[in-house]
């Protein structure tokens, strides 16, 4: 399997997964399992999308619930204050985990010089999440943040250092940190892995396609892109939690 497509480490490699499915015994109805979408803008329902990739999920992966915990705006700071409400009293089989887009951004409009979270505190606070649903035998997916693109008015907020608003992926310099971290730490937990970011990069480098055309304004996934997600995402949700594969 390419790695960009989804450099997922399984249970042989000691992942612990929680909530596999089961024959239902006798007549009883098998409940569709619980799954909550945890993440920033590029996770939340938004006007422009049809269907973001939470609501793609269930039709490729039947046997599913899912739950959007996307809240625009956050940091993995500011979801790390509402994991218990938002993920934990849901009660999960499984957690996909993106964030990493706020964390990165250096607010250079404002005069900012730093990303708003270091890439330190951003993996310290990934790492909580998984030792939190580690101890409740729940399942996890990491998705590294997908690519940003410029746009005239990104550019004109955000067109200088530590940016390269001369540069086609200029755009993604600090960005790109954040989703390095996002790999060592789930080749180090042995935690499955969608690599959103590299996906992008390689939907770009066939002939006659761009990453502009994933984006609604250069950050939010439009519908192609949310597809996109939804169809790397879906052998991995179907892997860990114990589902048949698609015929």
């Amino acid at each position: 399997m390419r790695t960009w497509y989804a450099g997922w480490l399984m249970a042989g490699l000691g992942l612990v997964v929680g909530g596999r499915a089961e024959e239902p015994a006798g007549d009883v109805v098998a409940q569709p399992l619980r799954v909550v979408v945890f993440g920033d803008s590029t996770t939340a329902r938004r006007a422009g999308v049809e269907r973001v990739y939470e609501q793609r999920l269930p039709q490729l992966v039947p046997g599913i619930r899912l739950v959007n915990a996307g809240v625009p705006g956050n940091t993995s700071k500011q979801a790390r204050a509402r994991f218990e409400q938002d993920v934990l009293a849901h009660q999960p089989a499984l957690v996909i985990i993106q964030f990493g887009a706020n964390d990165s951004a250096v607010d250079v409009w404002k005069e900012a010089t730093e990303p708003r979270v270091s890439v330190e505190h951003y993996t310290e606070n990934l790492r909580y999440f998984l030792d939190e649903l580690a101890k409740r035998d729940c399942a996890v997916i990491l998705m590294t943040p997908g690519m940003f693109r410029w746009t005239d008015k990104l550019r004109a907020m955000y067109g200088k250092a530590p940016y390269q608003p001369d540069q086609p992926d200029g755009f993604c310099v600090t960005l790109r940190l954040y989703a390095d971290s996002v790999r060592r730490l789930a080749a180090e937990r042995k935690v499955p892995l969608v690599d959103v970011f590299a996906a992008e990069e390689q939907y770009a480098s066939v002939s006659g396609q761009s990453v502009d055309g994933l984006f609604l304004d250069g950050m939010h996934p439009n519908d192609r892109g949310h597809e996109l997600i939804a169809k790397l995402l879906a052998p991995v949700v179907r892997q860990v939690l114990g589902l048949p594969a698609q015929p």
